[in-house]
């Protein structure tokens, strides 16, 4: 290779870089708008020392019946569609603050392994939750942590290997680290041929319907009251 064509090679890579790296920055920031959201409920709202605070993706956001579905546990609902552990991690200083009170965090992010280009891989998602767990340990030290298995959906089976993989990883993580769950929930949106159960889902077939919900509800209290009471 020339000097000239090396030249030009670099450049080409050089944009390449820039152009990738003001993609994903420009991905992150366009959940502004849902942070500043949740920095005005904590303004403007008093909560319950004692409540679960979810934070996760759509379906966090979409559990309309969540305050009901908990009880008696009270809930800080902190959820936003198409959340990945990559904004997720950027934006938790604000989302979780070190004046925030609560008993517990659930953490559901099933995003980051959905088919796309910009898939990350099983082990990155693994990392990605090790660095949550960081920095939530910053300021909270003593709350236990619960993960909620990435659940098989129909729209998303094609991914099911990579996101099992990933549930593993996670899994064998919280069973070494001293205050942080793994709920495994995939078992009961599977039937007995292991295929995601359609009817658990809504026409998109990726979000919960009540039925789908009402499992979540179960498995996830179950877990708490196990650890909480």
């Amino acid at each position: 290779m020339t000097h000239k064509h090396l030249t030009q090679w670099l450049t080409v890579m050089l944009l390449l870089v820039a152009t990738l790296g003001a993609y994903a920055q420009n991905d992150i920031l366009k959940w502004e708008p849902d942070i500043r959201a949740f920095e005005q409920l904590d303004a403007t709202r008093t909560y319950d020392p004692n409540a679960i605070l979810f934070v996760g993706s759509s379906s966090i956001r979409l559990w309309k019946s969540i305050d009901a579905d908990m009880q008696p546990y009270p809930v800080i609902q902190r959820g936003y569609g198409g959340a990945k552990f990559t904004d997720l991690n950027h934006y938790l200083h604000r989302i979780i603050t070190p004046e925030h009170r609560f008993r517990a965090v659930v953490v559901f992010v099933a995003n980051d392994i959905n088919g796309g280009n910009s898939d990350r891989k099983p082990k990155e998602v693994h990392k990605s939750f090790q660095k949550l767990v960081k920095q939530v340990r910053k300021h909270h030290k003593s709350e236990p942590i619960f993960f909620v298995e990435i659940t098989p959906t129909p729209s998303r089976w094609k991914v099911w290997s990579q996101t099992k993989d990933a549930n593993l990883r996670v899994a064998k993580f919280c069973n070494r680290k001293k205050g942080v769950e793994f709920i495994a929930t995939s078992h009961r949106y599977l039937d007995n041929f292991k295929q995601p159960r359609k009817e658990l889902f809504m026409a998109d077939q990726l979000h919960f319907n009540a039925e789908g919900y009402a499992i979540w509800t179960e498995l996830i209290k179950a877990e708490l009251d196990k650890k909480l009471k």
